[in-house]
Parts: C-alpha cells; structure tokens; sequence
C-alpha cells in the first residue's frame, strides 16, 4: 500500500502539506508517511546501513564491551534482553546512540533519567565508521522532521485553535533522541510479527530507513527475496498492509504522544516486520535506521483544552497493542512518566505469563 509522499524541497521552502499531511495521518491514513530528495540522504544511508551486518558479527568481547546495562541497554549493544511471547527475542540486535549527543545533559539529569539520556558508547577501535555514519545520517534524519514538525503546527492551528504543544520549537531543542540500528537474523519463522513483534510507537514522531537485506553469511547487499517480507501497518480498518518505502525515501510514522497532543487529530498506527523468506541455501538478514524523536522527558503531555478523552483515543483500537487510555491516564502527565508506564505495560503485554 502507497505512502503518502512529501517532496522535501516543499517542507524547506515552507510550502503548506496539511491535507497531505492530514491523509498520512489522519483518521483514514496508515499513520506514515515518506519524503523524497532529500540531499545526500541516498548516500549517507548506504553508508551505515552495511554496518549493521558489520557490528552484528563482530566477536562477542567487542559486544559485550558495548552493553550499559545502567540505561538498561538504551545505549549501545542489546541482543537478547527484551522478551516476546514469553521468550528471549533473539531475532535482532540493536545498537542505540543520540546521533546528536554524545552526553545529552548535565550528569545529575542523566541520573535522575537513566534510560532517557544515557551517554553514548561507540566501538572506536572494532568499527571506527560506525560513529561517523551513525551521526551524518542521524542529522539528516532529524532536521527533516525539525521541518515536519513546523508542518504539524500548522495543521493543528488551522484545526483546532486550542492547540498550544509547539512541536517545532520543543523538537528543535530536545536532548532525547535515540536512534537504533537494526540487525534482523535469519529466520524460518514465517509469522507477521516475526521480526518485530505489533507495537505502537509511544513517542511522537519516528524517522526510518527503508531496509537493506543481506547474505547473512558474507555481508553481501541482495534484494529483498521475499515480496512479502518487510514492514506492516494496521489500517484504520484493522487490516495489516504490507507498506514498502523506496530506498531514496525516508519513512516517517506518527507515535502516541503526538495522537494526544494533537487531540486524536493525527493518529499512530501498529506495526510490525515479518521476516523475509530465504530461497534455499541462503541466509536473509535486514539492516535498517529508526530514529525516536522525542520531547524532553517533563514536557506536558496535553490534549488541546476542551478535547474529551474519548476524542484522544482511536476511533478503531486494535487489539495487538495496549490501549492508550491504559497509558496516557491524566491530562499534562510528563512525556517520561508516560512512557515508561507504556514501556511497561508492552512488555506484560507481549509476556502474559510474567
């Protein structure tokens, strides 16, 4: 199923995108959208994506020295530390970092927000390109949705004039972004949530690559084999599409935090990866680039005054994920409450039994 498409060149020179952006996002959108031309964005992709492959495959030593278990493996190396239907997910390895800071705020802030602002960690010595990629792409990746987001107040002040969030200016100057490599293993498991279990995002607003697929066992770039492998979407209907984002686009989706902000203007959406079918004596694995674009953790999370709650939530809940009127429990609670509570009840969600 199509994205909605914006050109870059439009969101630079200011051009209005509400009724496009209103279609990505609205009540009868996928809740993601792409955008094209971007400069140097092609090349700066191409440039980390590899090394995801690369890092995945490095000796354990090196893994392990990579671990911060103080931020609970929100910097640096994680594999194996998050559970899915009662078991270790061992399906991906992740490398988090800020692609902006590398200590995002005063050392008594860090403490304070452990998992929010961890320091950054990179293998200097095992794969020095790592931090240079992970960085250029990161930027690029972050003033496209500094401009989304000037869009998004737009859209909103022509809607609903009780709207007060100021996304652009609080995303311009927010300390907590975290951006995550992504190495998918081979897998037979044929499943729709094989690779990444149905979750919404929790945030506001995700930056993410189009994938690239590897020969797991020599690090060489092939084409997706299977047309069906990939990324997935509920629609507003409640059914998963099958949503392909070209590899000179960048795909952006709408979190929770920006549904209640914007009053259940704009909407978030589940979503899921299944894995890619191998053809027969090959090994498939995938590398791809989200970024999750935040506020900073005690910004208010309000709807726009005189908006029910009933009006935050989706007109069309799906069951694969928590409800957020679970989560999101009182008007102005901090964004880092918020999403901590929901980090919590996703995870007793996907493991029942713990």
């Amino acid at each position: 199923m199509a994205l909605v498409t914006l050109q870059y060149s439009d969101l630079l020179a200011g051009k209005d995108l509400s009724e496009e952006l209103y279609r990505a996002y609205g009540p009868d959108g996928l809740g993601a959208l792409s955008v094209a031309g971007i400069p140097q964005y092609v090349e700066q992709r191409q440039q980390l994506l590899p090394l995801s492959h690369a890092l995945a495959h490095q000796p354990a030593d090196v893994l392990t020295a990579l671990e911060d278990d103080e931020s609970l493996w929100n910097a640096g190396w994680s594999y194996g530390r998050e559970m899915f239907g009662g078991q270790v997910d061992q399906s991906k390895g992740s490398f988090y970092a800020n692609p902006l800071y590398d200590v995002a705020v005063p050392e008594a802030v860090r403490e304070q927000h452990p998992y929010s602002y961890p320091h950054n960690r990179w293998p200097q010595q095992a794969l020095p390109a790592l931090e240079p990629a992970f960085k250029t792409l990161g930027k690029t990746m972050f003033d496209v949705i500094v401009l989304l987001c000037q869009q998004i107040d737009a859209l909103m002040k022509k809607r609903n004039p009780a709207y007060t969030a100021d996304l652009s200016k609080h995303i311009s100057n927010t300390r907590k972004l975290k951006g995550r490599l992504l190495y998918y293993f081979p897998t037979d498991d044929q499943r729709a949530d094989s690779w990444i279990g149905w979750h919404n995002d929790s945030g506001f607003l995700t930056a993410l690559t189009s994938a690239l697929f590897f020969d797991d066992d020599t690090g060489e770039v092939i084409a997706n084999p299977d047309p069906e492998g990939g990324l997935y979407v509920v629609t507003r209907g409640g059914d998963p599409v099958r949503v392909r984002v070209p590899a000179d686009h960048l795909a952006i989706q709408c979190g929770e935090a920006l549904q209640v902000v914007t009053g259940g203007l704009l909407v978030a959406t589940p979503h899921a990866v299944r894995a890619s079918k191998a053809p027969a004596g090959k090994r498939v694995g995938r590398g791809t680039f989200p970024i999750f674009i935040d506020t900073d953790v005690d910004f208010p999370l309000s709807a726009p005054v005189g908006t029910s709650r009933e009006a935050v939530f989706d007109k069309t809940p799906d069951s694969r994920v928590p409800p957020l009127s679970d989560r999101w429990t009182e008007d102005g609670m901090p964004f880092g409450k918020f999403l901590s509570d929901s980090f919590k009840l996703f995870y007793s969600w996907n493991n029942p039994t713990k």
